[in-house]
């Protein structure tokens, strides 16, 4: 995956971080279906890469249950665009109880391509995992693997957390939750740094900050170096996210925010 990319998609699996703990929801559902959020990644000086997060529709089914079908689609740019990248990563979660019964990964990035489906069984506590070939026609692989209850997937995790009352956190307080990807669960932890007023391409926002807690590792550099700002209203989108680097900074920020459901 292109780097630009590579972060993005980091930042999101340790949003799972957000998910655990409190479970009180807002007031009214932060989002609906039709909603089309737009990123632009910078890293140093340049537009590295643009990401677009969009709830289709549509309600789908799967498992008899009723389900919002949620795409997120990542493109490098300038640059960056030395090899043609066409990622995307999907999950089909449950409208009421927000768990993921479908996950998907489909990945092009020059010559190397990965196509991947779990199917989450919260019953049995299982994630079936298909990997199938190059050209996403034929399963190669199948493998099953134990998973926590309510585990979240990549994209449900962001989407997951956007429910949280974040209003009954004191700063400093850690929240942690089990996250299934790559084959494997992850305990993660994040801090919550309290709140900031910001000003986006989208307007000015309050907001809650939170930071995930980081192993030792030679991407990041510092302790905390990762940090996200989430509006403090009805619809809690991530507007902005911060991460020091070994070697630069990376910056992504909301560009453009389409059928949000709380106005």
């Amino acid at each position: 995956m292109s780097f630009p990319l590579r972060l993005f998609f980091i930042l999101n699996l340790l949003s799972f971080a957000c998910s655990a703990q409190l479970m009180a929801q807002t007031e009214s559902k932060p989002y609906k279906k039709g909603e089309e959020l737009t990123f632009k990644v910078k890293y140093l000086f340049f537009n590295a890469a643009e990401a677009k997060m969009i709830i289709d529709s549509e309600i789908h089914q799967i498992n008899n249950r009723p389900a919002y079908k949620i795409d997120v689609y990542g493109k490098t740019l300038s640059i960056f665009s030395i090899f043609k990248v066409k990622d995307n990563w999907g999950t089909l979660m449950d409208t009421t109880q927000n768990i993921p019964y479908r996950s998907y990964r489909h990945i092009e990035e020059g010559g190397y391509r990965k196509h991947e489906v779990i199917d989450f069984d919260h019953d049995q506590k299982t994630a079936t995992v298909k990997l199938y070939d190059k050209e996403n026609r034929k399963l190669t692989k199948t493998t099953e693997h134990d998973i926590s209850p309510e585990i979240q997937d990549i994209v449900s995790g962001f989407y997951y957390m956007r429910h949280l009352d974040l209003e009954k956190l004191n700063k400093g307080d850690i929240i942690s939750i089990k996250g299934f990807f790559d084959e494997k669960t992850y305990n993660l932890k994040l801090i919550f740094e309290g709140k900031d007023k910001i000003s986006t391409k989208l307007g000015k926002f309050d907001t809650f900050v939170v930071s995930p807690i980081m192993p030792s590792n030679k991407l990041f550099s510092g302790e905390n170096p990762i940090k996200m700002w989430i509006t403090d209203d009805r619809n809690r989108i991530p507007v902005k996210i911060e991460a020091d680097l070994i070697v630069g900074a990376l910056n992504m920020e909301i560009t453009e925010a389409k059928n949000l459901r709380n106005k």
